[in-house]
């Protein structure tokens, strides 16, 4: 009897339910503000969506510093892309930034040597915490057909998360990254509020999927948090024995 009665009142409710969408206006569920803002996307591979902030046209490093001193940036501009120059120093964005979007094409020379993370090793730091290898770095590197440790190869949140595939080309082939970056919040006391997440694609294949970092990376040792605000963005000379990579085409978007 008691399963009979269930059985109802589970009828009734499904009935009572379908009854009320069925009277229902279709525009009480309608939402027509605020109207999202129009932004003309990219034309093509090469450019830009409307909004976006040009940090490399293939003209000048303006909108770059080195990291340690501010000094003018000094690696070496040609043929609409950017090299490292060996032994200048790691490279940072004049502005600082919260949440964005990043949109960067990066090249291994198809002449390079060496092996594992001595193979055109570079990085994206997402927010650069300090004058060297501070900050939440995005991995760098030659990893088609390189093998190295797996949370160190291309694509990698350094030390941390290990990419969803690899997705590398060959030497000598630009490399694009797309990137969803959302800062860490810190309590007043510098307690964390809320991790940073990131979400990435290598060469349009995802490869992060909206991770929760457990803090800034580091060499040795755990990851761990400390408060701070907007950052600058961070490119890594690694300074290591094989031919420096290339960048170009280089925009964010903040959210």
């Amino acid at each position: 009897m008691k399963r009979i009665t269930l059985l109802a009142a589970i009828l009734t409710v499904i009935i009572n339910s379908s009854s009320a969408q069925q009277n229902a206006n279709p525009k009480d569920t309608e939402a027509w503000s605020p109207v999202p803002k129009i932004v003309q996307p990219q034309k093509s591979a090469l450019s830009a969506p409307e909004d976006a902030i040009i940090l490399f046209g293939g003209k000048d490093l303006n909108e770059w510093q080195t990291a340690k001193d501010q000094s003018e940036a000094k690696w070496t501009v040609a043929n609409g892309q950017f090299t490292v120059k060996k032994g200048t120093g790691n490279i940072q964005t004049k502005r600082s930034f919260l949440n964005y979007q990043m949109h960067i094409e990066w090249m291994i020379p198809v002449n390079i040597t060496g092996s594992g993370q001595a193979r055109g090793n570079s990085g994206i730091f997402l927010g650069s915490t300090g004058k060297g290898d501070e900050g939440y770095e995005l991995q760098v590197l030659d990893s088609y057909n390189n093998v190295t440790y797996s949370n160190g190869q291309a694509g990698s949140i350094y030390k941390q998360f290990i990419p969803l595939v690899n997705a590398s080309r060959k030497p000598g082939e630009w490399q694009t990254y797309d990137i969803i970056w959302t800062a860490p919040v810190f309590n007043e006391n510098g307690t964390l509020k809320s991790a940073a997440r990131v979400s990435v694609l290598h060469n349009g294949m995802l490869i992060q999927n909206n991770i929760e970092l457990k803090g800034e990376t580091v060499y040795i040792g755990p990851p761990f948090y400390k408060k701070h605000g907007p950052l600058p963005i961070k490119l890594q000379d690694h300074g290591d024995p094989s031919e420096p990579i290339s960048f170009r085409n280089i925009w964010v978007r903040e959210l």
